[in-house]
C-alpha cells in the first residue's frame, strides 16, 4: 500500500516539480492532493497520465494525508506546518520557517541521514536553502576526510529562485534591451537581464544578508558547527566557487577520487576548454556536480572546486522526495488506510 500524499503549494514552480520527481522516482503514492489557496481552488495540475484540481488550503483536512511536501513561502509554513503536523503527517517544509529550530531535522539525505530520526518530534522535516543542499553534497566527504577548518564560497544564483515575479522580471527586461526599451526593476534592486547582483534576501546589521546567514547557519547544523564559513550570494544562475581550507592534508587528486564515490556527486573535471560544468548543463539533471578541483597554494591544506546543481531539483524539490523516500526506508511515516 502506498501513502496519501497532499503537496502544499502546488501551483507553484517547486510544488509541480515536487510532483513531477515523485512520479519520476515513483514514490509510493496511493492518493495525491494538490493544495493552494483559495484564489488556486479547482485550478488543475498535472499528475501522473491525468490531472488533480486544486483544493483550498484553510478548509482541507490533513488528518486524512499521511505526508505533506510543503512549498508556500515561510509565512505560510509558520502558519500551518505545526498545526499540520498534529494533525498526523509529517511535514517535509522547503521555507526557511523551521529549519534552524533545535526540534526540527534539517535534512540532505547524502550528508545527514540519521538525523531523520528526529522527525516526530514535532511531525515537521526542514529541506535546505538550495545553495546549501548542493555546497553540503560537496563539503561533507572532503570533511570526513581530512576535516575542514574554513570554506569561502561565493554563489551565482538562479533568478527562479526569487518565483515567477523574477522570472517574469528577467523576461521583461531581455525583451526590454534588445525591443521595447529599459524598464523599471521591481522585483529585484537592480536590473537583473544581462547583469548580476551581489545581493540576495534582506540585509542584516553586520552587512551579510540573511541568504548569505542561511548558508553557514545551516551547514553548521547539517555538518559541523566548528566550520568558518564566509558566503557572498550573487544572482544570476545557480553555481557555486568554493575555496575549501583543511586541517589535514587533502590531495587534489585523492579529493577527486573521494568526491567521485560520493553519494550524489558528479565529477566531470579536465583540464580543458570542455572539462567542466555549468549551470545550463546541470538543468533538469538530479545531482550535484563538481568540476575544476585543483590545489590553493595560498594556503597549507587548501583546494578551490566548483559546485553546480539544478536549484529546482536537488535544491529544493528533489531533496525534499529524497527525504520522503528517506522516511520511507526507516519506516516513519503512518499510513491511514484508503476509504
Amino acid at each position: 500500500m502506498g501513502y496519501r500524499v497532499a503537496v502544499v503549494g502546488a501551483t507553484g514552480a517547486v510544488g509541480r516539480e515536487m510532483m513531477n520527481i515523485l512520479e519520476e522516482l515513483e514514490f509510493p503514492v496511493d492518493r495525491l492532493h494538490a493544495i493552494a489557496s483559495r484564489n488556486s481552488l479547482g485550478i488543475e495540475v498535472g499528475w501522473k497520465a491525468g490531472v488533480v484540481k486544486c483544493e483550498d488550503l484553510a478548509q482541507f483536512d490533513f488528518s486524512r494525508v499521511d505526508l505533506v511536501l510543503m512549498s508556500a513561502g515561510g509565512d505560510i509554513s509558520r502558519a500551518w506546518a505545526e498545526k499540520i503536523g498534529a494533525a498526523g503527517p509529517i511535514v517535509i517544509d522547503n521555507s526557511s520557517a523551521w529549519r534552524m529550530d533545535p526540534d526540527v531535522p534539517l535534512i540532505v539525505p547524502e550528508v545527514n541521514p540519521d538525523a531523520i530520526e528526529l522527525a516526530h518530534r514535532k511531525n515537521i522535516v526542514a529541506n535546505p536553502n538550495c545553495s546549501t543542499a548542493q555546497l553540503v553534497v560537496a563539503l561533507k566527504p572532503l570533511h570526513d576526510a581530512a576535516r575542514i577548518k574554513r570554506v569561502v564560497v561565493a554563489t551565482y544564483q538562479s533568478v527562479s529562485g526569487a518565483g515567477k515575479q523574477g522570472m517574469d522580471e528577467l523576461w521583461d527586461q531581455t525583451k526590454g534591451i534588445f525591443v521595447l526599451g529599459p524598464s523599471q526593476p521591481k522585483v529585484f534592486p537592480k536590473q537583473i537581464a544581462f547583469n548580476v547582483i551581489p545581493f540576495i534576501g534582506t540585509i542584516r546589521d553586520d552587512g551579510f544578508t540573511n541568504e548569505e546567514a542561511k548558508m553557514w547557519e545551516e551547514t553548521h547544523k547539517i555538518i559541523d558547527p566548528d566550520i568558518a564559513l564566509t558566503v557572498t550570494c550573487v544572482m544570476v544562475g545557480h553555481s557555486e566557487a568554493v575555496n575549501i581550507e583543511f586541517h589535514e592534508p587533502l590531495d587534489e587528486d585523492d579529493a577527486r577520487d573521494i568526491l567521485r564515490e560520493a553519494p550524489g556527486v558528479i565529477v566531470i573535471d579536465k583540464r580543458d576548454g570542455q572539462g567542466f560544468i555549468t549551470p545550463k548543463e546541470a538543468q533538469g539533471e538530479f545531482g550535484v556536480y563538481v568540476s575544476r578541483i585543483r590545489r590553493d597554494p595560498t594556503v597549507e591544506n587548501g583546494l578551490s572546486l566548483w559546485v553546480v546543481s539544478d536549484n529546482l531539483r536537488k535544491g529544493a524539490a528533489l531533496n525534499a522526495v529524497q527525504i520522503a523516500q528517506l522516511l520511507h526506508e526507516r519506516g516513519l511515516i503512518g499510513q491511514k488506510a484508503l476509504a
